[in-house]
């Protein structure tokens, strides 16, 4: 009795994954956007219902076309963008196919890291850090923004710097966590969070 049991149970399971290997698949279609990672270029990835024409805009945060393109005779691709040299900001993807508009937002900020720029929290001194730069011997200013735990800009300043950079600074009237951001004119940009 126990042998039907069991080999009634083993049928039944084997009619159902056959049932459900025979129904068609659901089509994955649509877009993706990847970013690559440590660089300035994001990846399109595309795959269509059907094989046509396709094309790509790339609208920068003014809604003006920075970039089109057409593909014909595809049902998908991928497409590496690169940003290097386009300002930091949000930019629109754009891609029209026979099914319709497919849209999606990215927002491009630059991977450059201000040189060496390390902030410590003083102990023994209530509300102090010391914020250090090592700026390699160059001439450029740096900007110092520092944030609330709410991202309220807390204090800004633009120092003229001749090589490396120290200060502390007292944040004591303000309670819970910091952010200070660091950057230079060549669009270095540095974030700590404490």
């Amino acid at each position: 009795m126990k042998t039907k049991s069991l080999f009634f149970a083993a049928l039944v399971l084997v009619s159902s994954v056959a049932l459900a290997a025979g129904k068609d698949e659901p089509r994955r279609t649509g877009m993706a956007i990847v970013p690559v990672k440590g660089s300035e270029v994001f990846k399109v990835i595309y795959k269509g219902e059907s094989t046509g024409k396709v094309k790509l805009n790339i609208y920068n945060a003014e809604d003006k076309v920075i970039m089109a393109e057409v593909f014909t005779g595809v049902d998908g691709f991928i497409c590496p963008l690169n940003f290097a040299g386009l300002q930091p900001g949000e930019y629109t993807i754009e891609l029209i196919d026979a099914a319709g508009k497919k849209i999606e937002k990215i927002v491009y900020g630059s991977k450059k890291s201000a040189k060496f720029v390390h902030v410590s929290k003083l102990v023994n001194a209530e509300g102090k850090y010391l914020l250090s730069v090592v700026n390699a011997g160059s001439n450029e200013p740096i900007n110092v923004k520092i944030f609330d735990a709410k991202n309220n800009l807390i204090h800004s300043e633009t120092k003229e710097v001749d090589g490396d950079f120290a200060q502390v600074y007292k944040l004591n009237n303000v309670s819970g966590a910091y952010t200070f951001e660091v950057s230079d004119n060549s669009g270095n940009l540095r974030t700590i969070r404490f």
